[in-house]
């Protein structure tokens, strides 16, 4: 009586918790229920998938070897400014190719102290050649393997920041092969502002305008938007070497077009967006919002310098090849704080804000897919899966009620109670519910039957041996439990492998199995159990089987 009393408190746990935490799962009922209630429930429950509810499908892959040329081009800069503080004159320091450092110095005196420099603060170059002044360095084949490797990593963490931030509940963001990485954004509302956000490479720079060149001050005030090539194409010849023209986009008044500002632009960067430490949005003294950056100590103290030595020159803030502002430095900033302005709308300075705090992407993004799926279809694929899923319940339960009777009724209960549990399971571990996560629940509905049918075929056997009704239900479920455990457990393996090894919707239909595999050997094994334990305290001598 006490494992049966056990048992039965158990059982009536299980259907409390999974009632509880399948509440969120329908919105309609959960927006009614009190406040005070809410706040002791879960906050959601199962969500839809991208299949179910629309939204984005991206494919992305990234430029391996451009991440590995980005940290080149950074150390290039790190071998000018070591140079430039031993004293070493040099006549160029350049990236040469994709991996190798050119470093032509004045006198070839100098090249042993290079060489030993090098070889202290730089070991991931080795000396491929060196003729007389000029020294030729490669790129180490195992530092460009790690980096790009990062470069993967890297990626997948910055855009998972980026969603995270956005707000999008339930995405997938996986690698896929060595170099690819797949988003999947259910239930998106605005599709073109998320690829953006995601596809940003927010390399944020800040440049010295050329000033000293008579170029920049022949260049128009403005220009028609997109007319930049021709721009660049009238000036070609006369750019100065490490310079080079970049616009700014403005927004003109209300009817008016947009235009562009040029602006000769020195190359190099005297800063980069490696040394924020936190961008907010501000809004301005006309209302207007802007971008407020904070640099961390390093950058501080770089900004520090930078502004100091440059005070009434110009710096541009670049942001992926577009000038945002070109203020005149008026003083010295201390404090590590700067402001990005310009005609941004306020969705635009959150995006902004949002990529920057996020981090740039270690290279550019390539669009190998990019699909986005209308909601019809997912009301479409819900309403067949429902259909399919109520007719298969349908006629399993007609067939249990017919040939078993009141047993069937029995088992048919057991199988309300497995949807119950499942939606409870699924609800409290917040998954996401696909089109093949809905086949998994079918399958479980059928194995569920399966499970009551050796049992029930059992006691029939048992029954026709002339035992009694509580032995041959007793001997029914012992006989039958080895055959069910078998079944389930090389199930729940194969179940296991496919959430492992599977991907996307694969993943979908593994969680609905595992759980719905675990969930019926409860339900058969103690919930249908229990209530013949407690009939057969009544001693039957037949039985509706």
């Amino acid at each position: 009586m006490k494992k049966v009393r056990a048992r039965l408190i158990l059982l009536l746990t299980v259907i409390v918790v999974s009632c509880v935490l399948s509440i969120p799962s329908w919105p309609g009922f959960y927006a009614q229920l009190p406040d005070g209630l809410k706040t002791i429930l879960p906050e959601r429950g199962v969500s839809l998938g991208l299949d179910l509810q629309g939204g984005i499908h991206m494919v992305l892959e990234v430029e391996e070897d451009r991440a590995v040329e980005i940290v080149v081009d950074r150390s290039v800069r790190a071998i000018q400014d070591l140079l430039t503080e031993k004293a070493i004159p040099v006549q160029v320091v350049e990236r040469d190719q994709s991996t190798q450092v050119r470093i032509e110095v004045s006198d070839e005196e100098n090249v042993d102290q290079v060489e030993k420099l090098m070889n202290e603060t730089f070991p991931s170059f080795i000396l491929r050649s060196q003729e007389g002044k000029t020294l030729v360095y490669d790129f180490r084949e195992a530092d460009a393997a790690r980096i790009k490797n990062s470069a993967i990593n890297q990626a997948l963490e910055t855009i998972r920041n980026r969603i995270d931030q956005f707000g999008v509940a339930e995405p997938l963001i996986q690698r896929q092969g060595r170099k690819q990485i797949v988003i999947q954004l259910p239930g998106i509302k605005d599709p073109q502002r998320a690829k953006d956000l995601i596809k940003g490479t927010a390399l944020l720079e800040f440049k010295m305008l050329d000033e000293s060149s008579k170029v920049g001050l022949e260049l128009p005030p403005q220009v028609e938007r997109g007319k930049y090539a021709e721009l660049r194409k009238e000036f070609e010849g006369r750019i100065p070497e490490g310079s080079e023209i970049l616009f700014e986009n403005v927004s003109g008044e209300p009817g008016s077009p947009s235009y562009s500002v040029p602006y000769l632009v020195r190359k190099g960067a005297v800063l980069t967006g490696d040394v924020l430490r936190d961008a907010r949005v501000s809004i301005g003294d006309f209302n207007e919002p802007f971008v407020s950056i904070t640099f961390d100590s390093k950058g501080a103290q770089e900004f520090d310098r930078i502004t100091k030595a440059n005070i009434g020159k110009r710096m541009a803030i670049v942001l992926d090849g577009t000038v945002y502002s070109a203020p005149v430095i008026q003083d010295r900033i201390r404090g590590g704080r700067a402001q990005i302005t310009g005609a941004f709308t306020t969705n635009e300075a959150n995006d902004l804000a949002i990529i920057l705090r996020a981090g740039a992407l270690p290279a550019p993004m390539k669009t190998l897919q990019d699909l986005t799926v209308g909601p019809s279809l997912g009301r479409d694929s819900i309403e067949k899966g429902l259909r399919s899923m109520l007719i298969a319940g349908a006629l399993v339960l007609l067939f249990m009620v017919v040939y078993y009777q009141l047993s069937g009724v029995l088992a048919n209960a057991a199988l309300a109670l497995n949807l119950l549990c499942l939606i409870g399971a699924l609800s409290g571990l917040n998954a996401t519910l696909t089109l093949p996560g809905i086949a998994g629940i079918i399958l479980t509905i059928g194995m569920g039957v399966d499970t009551n049918v050796l049992i029930f075929e059992r006691i029939r056997e048992e029954l026709r041996q002339g035992r009694p009704v509580r032995l041959a239900v007793d001997a029914g479920y012992d006989k039958a439990i080895i055959t069910i455990v078998d079944s389930h457990v090389t199930t729940l393996i194969t179940g296991l492998a496919l959430f492992v090894f599977g991907t996307g919707p694969i993943k979908g239909f593994a969680v609905t199995l595992c759980l719905g595999i675990g969930i019926n050997l409860f339900t058969a094994l103690i919930g249908t159990k229990v209530v013949f334990d407690i009939v057969n305290r009544r001693k039957l001598q037949w039985l509706s089987i």
